[in-house]
């Protein structure tokens, strides 16, 4: 094998950088343009889509007043928010108190209970629907804000909230609104009653004992008057005084007339004790049992009536009665009276008359007598017991009087407590009703801009994280630092092709006969400028000695080394040289499938043919410069074929037949099948397919290579170039 004088340079051996250059750009952008199209459509086709069923929204409103009941909060919710340090405690918590209100009126909560009213006329709305997802961060759908007004050049935030709900149906935003209108308007009344009950509890609890109090100590000086039979006992003990003075007088007076009374009626019993007659009259009289019976009647009549008139006026119906039961018995006593004085003389009853009568009258004053003494007895009895029943009495009163203060006092501070509590705390008003939504727009005018500005964008973006995280080379530039070598050409992306006027099955005796007589002048083989000047690149490195045979490579597989084969030895063939073609790849043959030619007789055959059949029934001619040896049928052991010595002699017998052998070899990564050829041609170019292989990958290979004779890089599908078949 000859050997060549060409000097090797170090290689670099530094791993590419994680980073893209921003020289690379273009050509990024451009390896990945359908890359940057398919992401472009797509985003513009979602947008396009979310614009067509992307529903309009409807936003409603309503305003409401949360005023503080306390003259300060009052006070403190007109003054400016930029304040005196003096005042800055006072602001910032009414401040608070206004984040409070916001909060409150937002709390799942109270829009629970806004979700139940609606259920009606919206059976599957939640909570979520109205106030917004958490995840979010915001609340979409409903927001309240504080008004704000201008004073001057100071901002002041007003009690004014103005409550918003925004959604595709302009009735439902309407609805959704007035059911928080009336939870709002309920929750203010419960909490003003619930901040009522519960201040008021301490008094509340302790009126009913009061209460209790007030009326056992009623109870008790009720009983007592009851008990006792008046309603003051100092008024009952003045009465007693003077009715005992009265009964004390008329005593004295009753004595005097019953005296006047004795002394006359011992004048009548002398006047009649002097007249036999008379006598006699009194006697009859004296022994009358019905005579005395009428004056024990009478006596008792007037004993009754001294009573009551101790008790009752003359006008009284039971005095009155007394009295005429009195004359009716006098009038029955005088009946009797002249009944036993007819057979006495007439001139005698006058005296009778008188004797009865003063007698009558006598015992009337008489027993008059006794019962204002009984009276008098009884009064000055009952006079004693009256100082221990008057501090009774007092005691009683005092309880009555004290326990109904005390009642007065509490609910005096029931009412107090009642009025400083509704004073207390916010109260909500409603300013402004909700009303239809209004119109806020579809937003599909801003979705398609959005995607026609974005989608390109996240095309672009797209590509260049592909690119960040794809670590390949994107320049033969590139391509040319990292292995230190000569570039030999960069080639754009070639198109093969093959005849289709082939022998399919040939026998190995007379085969070249056979081909002769259906092969043409004229295949259609990748060709183009860049390969012609890739090929005199090669003659220029040809120093001292002629590239007799030269192995084409590269790092992994399927980076375009058979294609560029072809179109170099088709550019040889265009210069009159005869080239033949070798597919050393004998694992993964691929040669005999671009061409479209049989692979029943190849290399691998070759290697083994014990009977030294001459090589060319092994070639397939498809141009008159321009001869193919396939890789053949796979073989079991492809490193002791490539490795022997008759691989050596063919290489240089081929070296001797033909101006140029190319030859067709595995990636360098995988297997040593690649070494192994290498070692036996003159030179090696490596091929590496632009954003295909990696710098790592590329390094490697190289070092591998630059052992050998590694005579330049071919950088493949550059697409910088246009492609084109020529014949």
């Amino acid at each position: 094998m000859a050997k060549t004088g060409l000097n090797r340079e170090k290689i670099v051996t530094s791993s590419a950088q994680g980073r893209v250059d921003i020289r690379q750009l273009s050509t990024i952008l451009f390896q990945r343009r359908f890359l940057i199209l398919s992401v472009s459509c797509v985003v513009m086709s979602v947008t396009s889509l979310l614009a067509v069923v992307t529903k309009p929204t409807y936003q409603s409103y309503m305003q409401i007043l949360v005023s503080s009941n306390f003259a300060q909060g009052v006070r403190l919710s007109n003054r400016p928010q930029k304040q005196a340090n003096g005042d800055l405690n006072d602001t910032n918590s009414l401040v608070l108190d206004n984040n409070a209100q916001i909060k409150l009126m937002l709390s799942s909560q109270l829009i629970q209970k806004a979700v139940e009213l609606l259920r009606s006329n919206y059976p599957n709305i939640t909570v979520e629907d109205i106030k917004g997802k958490k995840q979010t961060g915001k609340n979409t759908s409903l927001e309240v804000i504080q008004v704000a007004e201008k004073s001057g050049s100071d901002q002041v935030f007003s009690q004014v909230f103005e409550v918003s709900f925004k959604d595709h149906d302009p009735v439902k935003t309407k609805r959704v609104l007035q059911a928080l209108q009336k939870v709002y308007q309920d929750y203010n009344i419960e909490q003003r009653q619930r901040r009522l009950n519960q201040g008021l509890a301490f008094v509340n609890n302790r009126l009913p004992k009061i209460q209790k109090e007030v009326r056992q100590s009623e109870k008790n000086l009720e009983q007592f008057r009851k008990q006792h039979n008046f309603l003051d006992p100092q008024v009952q003990s003045r009465i007693l005084l003077e009715s005992l003075a009265k009964v004390q007088q008329q005593r004295e007076t009753t004595r005097a007339e019953i005296q006047e009374l004795q002394a006359q009626y011992n004048d009548l019993e002398e006047t009649i004790a002097f007249s036999p007659q008379n006598s006699l009259i009194a006697s009859n009289v004296s022994q009358s049992t019905r005579y005395q019976a009428l004056l024990n009647e009478i006596q008792k009549t007037e004993l009754s009536l001294a009573k009551e008139q101790l008790r009752y006026t003359n006008d009284y119906p039971t005095v009155t009665k007394l009295k005429q039961q009195r004359q009716t018995q006098l009038a029955l006593l005088r009946q009797e009276l002249g009944n036993n004085a007819i057979t006495t003389s007439t001139v005698a009853e006058p005296l009778a008359n008188q004797l009865i009568q003063v007698q009558t009258i006598a015992i009337g004053l008489i027993n008059n007598e006794q019962n204002l003494a009984e009276s008098e007895k009884q009064i000055r009895s009952e006079l004693k017991k009256f100082p221990s029943l008057i501090a009774e009495y007092n005691r009683l009163a005092l309880e009555v009087e004290i326990h109904r203060k005390i009642l007065e006092q509490q609910l005096q501070s029931q009412q107090f407590l009642g009025i400083k509590i509704l004073q207390g705390g916010f109260d909500w008003q409603v300013l402004e009703e909700p009303d239809l939504g209004i119109y806020m727009g579809s937003r599909r005018l801003l979705l398609l801009l959005v995607g026609v500005v974005i989608s390109p964008i996240l095309g672009i973006a797209a590509a260049l994280i592909w690119g960040l995280f794809n670590n390949v080379i994107f320049s033969a530039q590139d391509l040319q630092k990292l292995t230190n070598r000569p570039l030999l050409g960069s080639v754009p992306r070639l198109a093969s092709g093959g005849t289709n006027k082939r022998t399919k099955s040939l026998s190995l005796k007379g085969w070249r006969t056979q081909v002769a007589s259906t092969v043409e002048a004229s295949t259609d083989l990748p060709v183009h400028e860049t390969l012609d000047i890739i090929y005199q690149n090669i003659q220029i490195l040809k120093y001292p000695l002629p590239f007799k045979s030269l192995m084409l490579t590269s790092a992994l597989p399927g980076e375009g080394k058979t294609t560029l084969a072809l179109g170099l030895g088709a550019s040889a063939a265009h210069m009159h040289r005869r080239v033949l073609v070798i597919d050393a790849n004998l694992r993964y043959p691929k040669l005999h499938k671009i061409l479209n030619i049989s692979n029943d007789w190849g290399l691998s055959l070759l290697l083994i043919d014990e009977i030294n059949t001459h090589f060319h029934e092994y070639i397939q001619p498809i141009h008159p410069y321009i001869d193919i040896l396939t890789a053949g049928p796979t073989p079991e052991d492809a490193v002791n074929l490539l490795s022997s010595r008759r691989m050596k002699e063919l290489i240089e017998l081929f070296e001797q037949t033909y101006d140029l052998v190319l030859i067709d070899a595995p990636a360098i990564f995988g297997t040593v099948d690649a070494r192994i050829v290498a070692s036996l041609c003159h030179g090696i170019i490596m091929v590496g397919r632009i954003g295909q292989v990696s710098p790592n990958e590329l390094i490697q290979a190289t070092e591998v290579l630059n052992q050998l004779n590694l005579i330049g890089v071919v950088a493949n599908e550059v697409r910088h170039y246009p492609t084109f078949l020529a014949s």
